[in-house]
């Protein structure tokens, strides 16, 4: 479903339109996922998945999810295996440009075969049989990876080519209504940002109380505060967070 944590539909197209939650049909699609289930229908695939390529500090499925059509027991079991960010899918992608379509699981990691064969089983039952896959940008350079899955067969070069423009064509649409939220949830104060940087200097609590003439406690009540904005689990995360908002 389109995912409104990470990016949010502008209503309208012309700048300064405003922003706004945009009604989904009974699969949760808004309108521009719809255009690409209609894409995967056209060509034979029930389902697909268009989604931003993971971050070391925003790794998880669902977290980069921008539209899919899964099952919502599917998406949830996947996000909850942590494969996402080391599965061959994303593997694949980073180093080849053209489309390709397999049998096999790209979901999975490939790290744990026993784990890796229980969740190829999943998609397997759910219908996810062979998964072309490719990846694009938009215009703001946004980087995504798109992939339909279903029981259709090969594709020759030509359908592959098109349906491959038709992706292009809505991504180009969606680019301009889609408001990409990159910054923390609320913003930061002084202190919080000042813990922070001396953190990722490399100094301990007690060496940050230190510095700033407050006491250790104060610290890591401003850290845990600054990592809770920045929905990070610990420091480290939050300090890569707040260098990728430019914080620091």
């Amino acid at each position: 479903m389109f995912r409104v944590t990470e990016s949010i539909c502008r209503e309208g197209d012309g700048e300064g339109s405003g922003v706004a939650t945009v009604p989904v049909d009974d699969a949760g699609l808004c309108a521009l996922g719809r255009q690409f289930a209609q894409i995967g229908r056209r060509n034979g695939f029930d389902y697909f998945l268009v989604s931003t390529f993971p971050k070391a500090d925003k790794p998880e499925f669902a977290a980069n999810s921008v539209f899919c059509n899964w099952p919502s027991a599917l998406r949830d079991r996947y996000d909850a295996s942590e494969s996402f960010a080391a599965s061959r899918l994303v593997t694949r992608l980073k180093q080849k440009i053209l489309p390709f379509l397999t049998k096999d699981c790209v979901f999975a990691s490939g790290q744990e075969r026993a784990a890796d064969m229980e969740l190829a089983a999943d998609f397997q039952e759910c219908g996810l049989v062979n998964n072309l896959a490719f990846a694009l940008h938009d215009a703001e350079l946004a980087h995504y990876l798109i992939v339909f899955s279903g029981e259709r067969g090969a594709l020759d070069r030509q359908e592959t080519a098109s349906l491959y423009f038709d992706c292009l064509e809505a991504l180009d649409i969606c680019s301009g209504r889609i408001g990409h939220k990159d910054g923390p949830r609320e913003k930061l104060s002084a202190r919080e940002l000042e813990c922070l940087r001396w953190s990722a200097a490399g100094k301990s609590s007690d060496e940050i109380a230190i510095i700033l003439s407050i006491s250790s406690h104060t610290v890591v009540s401003y850290l845990k505060s600054a990592m809770r904005k920045l929905d990070s689990v610990n420091r480290m995360q939050a300090v890569a967070r707040a260098c990728r908002f430019r914080l620091l």
